[in-house]
């Protein structure tokens, strides 16, 4: 019987695998530039649009825009383990049963995730006014755009982990584009003829969101057709927790220094904080696709006693070691001439905290890999690290930031102290046997 997953084959050489991995890895990375230039062209086109001769979109709707979208960084931590478990769940579902009990787990965690949707929305009702104010923003709109910006990211990476496991990583890529794509354009338009604030813009991103969405549901609609089975609530959760710990602490390293500048530092102040941070978390955002093509690989070889050896985690860490490190010579190089381009302001002023953030990517980056290949193996024991360095992380944060530079320090120190941990998770703490 032939069954709806990726199509079987014997097990590959070592030069097939490598070349498959090369070329995969390449269209994800050409389409995660290509995304991450549609959607940095948001944030240019965004100071260059005039009407009358004036800007369209203040700097102060621009630095909400942008803690916006940090905002949804974190309402998404609750489904960033469901990518990776539903790649690996993918990825080892070689028999019917198994394809059959994914769709059952699909299927209830999309309705679970509603639910925890629900509950944000109640939260952001009650504390309505508590949120605008620590965000400085001015059109309640731009908030409830957020919150529906939300629900499609927590059923984004459902679809987009089932496309990875598998390894359907040309339509994957795509949706980079299409969430580029209508974050450009439609939010463009939108602040341009209608309405010039942090509002139109996350109007884009959700129009982009659905798009992606929409491919995903496409893509894996003759899965969606099987008749499910029973969910395995207690089984899935002890592989979705650990994940959702693990790639939660990394993104929240990620992303709170946007909250806590929006926060705390005078209003109007921080767009030259956030118009560089974008370029500089690009460099995460560039290598990323490498560590997602090895993920299911090694789901997929770690399942399968036939499978050959490989050194992916090997070659993935050597490779975003290297275009992380050349990308923040260009991003140190290049911002400033980009902000004068395109802000039309001096960039003196945050010229030299610029190498300290892009340096900072790059254990992140390298980090992630590592944090990858020790998820894809089932290896949890680093969650009891990474939680409270995560903790440990924000407090400081709200004790340090008195300067951009003192902000951008402290996430150094802990992204060198991340890649540390994840080292030793990797080499030094041994596994649990199978």
């Amino acid at each position: 019987m032939q069954t709806a997953s990726a199509e079987k084959t014997s097990p590959t050489a070592p030069g097939q695998s490598k070349s498959s991995f090369f070329r995969q890895s390449g269209w994800m990375m050409i389409t995660a530039v290509g995304g991450g230039a549609l959607m940095f062209a948001v944030q240019g086109v965004a100071f260059i649009l005039r009407r009358h001769g004036e800007p369209v979109l203040t700097k102060e709707e621009y630095s909400a825009f942008n803690a916006l979208l940090q905002l949804v960084n974190w309402m998404t931590i609750p489904a960033l383990g469901l990518q990776m478990v539903f790649a690996q769940q993918t990825a080892a579902a070689t028999t019917d049963i198994q394809q059959r009990q994914l769709v059952g787990t699909i299927k209830t965690v999309m309705f679970g995730t509603f639910c925890i949707w629900l509950t944000m929305l109640g939260i952001a009702i009650v504390f309505n006014s508590q949120v605008m104010e620590a965000l400085k923003l001015t059109n309640p709109i731009a908030l409830w755009l957020t919150l529906a910006v939300g629900f499609t990211m927590l059923w984004q990476p459902i679809f987009q982990g089932l496309m990875q496991g598998r390894q359907n990583f040309l339509w994957l890529g795509w949706t980079a584009i299409f969430n580029g794509l209508g974050r450009l354009t439609i939010g463009l338009a939108i602040v341009y003829f209608i309405k010039p604030d942090a509002a139109g813009l996350m109007a884009g991103v959700l129009i982009g969101l659905v798009a992606t969405l929409g491919t995903g549901l496409w893509q894996n609609f003759d899965l969606l057709k099987l008749r499910g089975e029973k969910f395995d609530a207690t089984g899935w959760l002890r592989r979705v927790i650990p994940l959702t710990l693990g790639f939660g602490a990394s993104t929240f390293l990620f992303s709170a220094d946007a909250l806590v500048v929006q926060n705390y530092f005078v209003k109007g102040t921080t767009d030259n904080y956030f118009f560089f941070s974008v370029l500089c978390r690009a460099i995460v955002l560039f290598t990323a696709p490498l560590a997602a093509v090895m993920f299911p690989k090694l789901v997929k070889n770690r399942a399968s006693a036939s499978a050959p050896k490989s050194n992916l985690m090997g070659m993935t860490l050597l490779g975003t070691g290297a275009l992380t490190s050349i990308a923040v010579v260009c991003v140190t190089i290049f911002t400033p001439i980009i902000m004068g381009v395109f802000k039309k302001s001096d960039p003196t002023g945050v010229a030299a905290i610029i190498p300290w953030f892009a340096g900072g990517m790059v254990p992140l980056a390298m980090a992630n890999v590592l944090l990858n290949n020790l998820m894809a193996h089932s290896r949890f024991k680093i969650i009891f690290a990474l939680v409270p360095l995560a903790v440990g992380y924000w407090m400081v944060l709200q004790q340090h930031h008195d300067s951009f530079m003192a902000v951008v320090q402290t996430f150094d120190v802990f992204t060198v102290v991340f890649l540390a941990v994840c080292a030793v998770f990797n080499w030094v703490v041994q596994p649990d046997r199978d």
